[in-house]
């Protein structure tokens, strides 16, 4: 079983490092190599790395700059953004990454996935699911950087996700994400519930208390972090950070 785990979620547009707020307006954070170096001097124990833009323009990954990303850093990597085929894939875990993270393009290649996991093992592979609500205010799966509705509900399709081979799930509430004011703990919980692998709840942590939610009363088995770990605070300007250990043991260990 993993332990739970706290993990910035970086973001790439084109090759600048940015935060969202709910998928929309976006403050820039800076370069990536002097940003993810921050990250290692604050002995970050695991990194996922997603590009924003590579779907929306119909690129593929920018393998030079995830080379100059996997160099840099030291703790696990996981890479999604634009990876359409195995040959993307094995060039990626070759750079040093140790998972991939598939969103858009399991609608469009449902066989991806299944492909994925059986040439890498589905440990290797994230399913990423993004949740917003529509106009009748129900929650539905996302595509294409939260632009366009499915018709999946969220827990259906993370149990499909599961069947064709993925070994995670990352649980993204675009409605929450950035906002830091709380987690969608009711969503979280459903799917925790029904579905057999770990699951990375993200959007809307803004406290350590939040935090702890997901993981004790959501059972998330890792929250994935954005603002928390990019800003000062709410409001304020940009700070790259990370819990300190005390702050993290005492938010797991307590009751």
């Amino acid at each position: 079983m993993l332990l739970n785990r706290i993990i910035p979620i970086v973001l790439l547009k084109e090759e600048s490092l940015v935060k969202t707020y709910k998928f929309k307006s976006f403050t820039y954070v800076g370069d990536p190599s002097n940003t993810l170096r921050i990250f290692n001097e604050l002995l970050v124990d695991e990194l996922i790395v997603l590009d924003i833009s590579a779907v929306k323009l119909n690129k593929q990954p920018n393998f030079k700059l995830l080379k100059e990303i996997a160099e840099e850093c030291f703790m696990p990597l996981t890479y999604g953004g634009g990876i359409t085929n195995l040959d993307h894939a094995k060039t990626i875990f070759d750079l040093g990454f140790e998972k991939i993270s598939i969103n858009t393009n399991i609608f469009t290649n449902p066989d991806l996935i299944i492909d994925l996991s059986s040439y890498f093992g589905s440990q290797a592979i994230i399913g990423s699911i993004d949740v917003k609500n529509n106009l009748l205010r129900k929650q539905k799966v996302v595509s294409h950087g939260a632009t366009k509705f499915t018709n999946w509900d969220p827990l259906s399709w993370a149990i499909k996700l599961e069947k064709l081979g993925v070994g995670e799930i990352l649980l993204t509430s675009v409605d929450r994400e950035g906002t830091w004011n709380g987690m969608d703990i009711n969503l979280i919980r459903k799917i925790t519930d029904n579905i057999s692998i770990p699951l990375i709840a993200h959007g809307g942590a803004g406290t350590l208390s939040h935090i702890r939610e997901a993981f004790k009363i959501a059972k998330a088995s890792a929250v994935g972090l954005g603002s928390m770990v990019t800003f000062q605070k709410k409001g304020k300007g940009v700070l790259v950070n990370y819990p300190s250990r005390n702050d993290i043991d005492d938010l797991l260990d307590s009751d």
